[in-house]
């Protein structure tokens, strides 16, 4: 049995949009044991650190996305005040959290 980490995850689209102007999530993303291979809405997004605005892309479309850790400022990009569209399985989870509780799987930060 293939077990996999999973994470509640900030994501960003950045193909087609101007710098952090893309929409954006709060959603579980799984990852493979190498944290190089990232599975979110049904898409398998690979890791590839020479993209420009991007650290994983989409293996079938090409789109680029940023992934990380959600911030508990909500300051989540750089350069906008997009706020993203956080999923249903993890409201409970991200709410905890932006009340002080550690996200599940980083207890330890």
């Amino acid at each position: 049995m293939l077990v996999m980490a999973e994470r509640v995850m900030f994501i960003q689209l950045k193909t087609g949009h101007s710098t952090d102007k893309g929409p954006a999530w709060i959603s579980r993303v799984r990852f493979n044991r190498s944290w190089k291979t990232a599975y979110w809405h049904g898409r398998t997004l690979r890791r590839w650190p020479g993209l420009f605005d991007a650290n994983f892309y989409d293996v079938e479309s090409r789109e680029e996305y940023w992934l990380s850790g959600p911030r508990r400022d909500q300051a989540d990009t750089r350069y906008s005040i997009i706020r993203p569209k956080v999923d249903d399985d993890v409201r409970e989870m991200y709410e905890a959290f932006l009340r002080g509780a550690p996200l599940p799987g980083r207890e330890r930060g």
